[in-house]
């Protein structure tokens, strides 16, 4: 006997959707959206909190933010596989099956590529594959690059804003402002994507990097630095191991070049990505940053894989001697 449904609950979903469409657009029309102010550096939303030798000064901001929700995302996800593996569940479900496919495919990949040294460099590709996605991945969660607090600095000519309610941060005076076009300048967020932060990306690509050197000096032993100061040949072969020598400077180059390589690659398809959603959300504020969101959805795991994948070939490299990739 089959079951009848009514047209009610067999649209039921739509008409959730066209409830928030018709409220957003309530909401559009008490709060006109701001003009967004782009800005590269992360806000600050702390004073000074604590001074270190040879670094200096300390402020918490709006990325540190985001990047410890990601850590504890991820920490959660950890101790929910763990728990689940301490039971004995032969079956994973819901965000443990997930967790379970990704890391499985990951290991695949790297496993297929790097060979015996897979359980070595798995460890550190599955890590920046996992943190990267879910790095890029806030972005979706509502209130992140949205709320905040208007700060006086951001606007072009504070003398022209009315100033309705003022405040402080820290060290850091942030004022509520009136409904002026000249005013709506920027808000400064709570929580930041981490990826739009070049220190964040910066940072990643330089522990991509020395990782590799490690593992390299894992696999092969002193012998991997004559990958880059390759003197074997320069005295017997006075011409070909200048010319050796030469390219082992070249390759020392390329590892340093790798780290802006890395960085802002990530870095700029994330930040264009948050611009566009500023961009969109400021000219039709209802629903057509859905569309974004979506798309800034991919694009995090493309990123994701990307960067895990250039990592893996790296280090991959890095196992295999100069003597075997001159007979290959």
């Amino acid at each position: 006997m089959s079951e009848t449904t009514t047209r009610w609950r067999w649209g039921t979903n739509r008409w959730i959707v066209l409830f928030f469409i018709i409220l957003s657009a309530i909401f559009a029309g008490i709060f006109p959206p701001l003009r967004p102010h782009v800005q590269l550096p992360a806000e600050y939303l702390t004073g000074t909190l604590f001074t270190l030798p040879f670094i200096g000064e300390f402020r918490l901001s709006n990325t540190i933010v985001a990047l410890l929700i990601a850590d504890a995302i991820l920490i959660g996800m950890a101790i929910l596989v763990g728990r689940a593996v301490r039971k004995g569940e032969q079956t994973f479900t819901g965000v443990t099956a997930a967790v379970e496919a990704i890391v499985e495919g990951l290991y695949n990949l790297t496993e297929s590529t790097a060979g015996k040294w897979a359980k070595t460099i798995f460890p550190w590709m599955a890590t920046i594959v996992l943190l990267v996605l879910v790095v890029n991945w806030t972005e979706m969660i509502p209130g992140v690059d949205s709320i905040g607090l208007f700060d006086k600095h951001h606007i072009e000519h504070p003398e022209a804003c009315t100033f309705d309610t003022l405040a402080r941060l820290g060290s850091t005076e942030v004022v509520a402002v009136g409904g002026e076009s000249e005013c709506a300048a920027g808000v400064v967020p709570f929580v930041r994507v981490a990826s739009t932060d070049l220190n964040f990306t910066i940072g990643l690509a330089i522990v991509s990097v020395v990782a590799t050197q490690f593992v390299g000096l894992r696999a092969l032993g002193p012998s991997y630095l004559t990958k880059f100061f390759n003197t074997r040949t320069l005295f017997k072969k006075p011409m070909f191991g200048a010319i050796d020598f030469l390219v082992g400077i070249l390759e020392a180059i390329l590892e340093a070049v790798k780290v802006l390589s890395f960085s802002f690659r990530l870095f700029g398809n994330i930040f264009a990505g948050s611009i566009l959603l500023f961009v969109v959300g400021s000219l039709v504020p209802v629903f057509a940053q859905s569309a974004v969101l979506l798309l800034e959805f991919f694009v995090g795991i493309i990123q994701a894989i990307v960067f895990g994948m250039l990592t893996l070939i790296f280090m991959s490299l890095a196992t295999i001697g100069h003597a075997e990739a001159e007979a290959h």
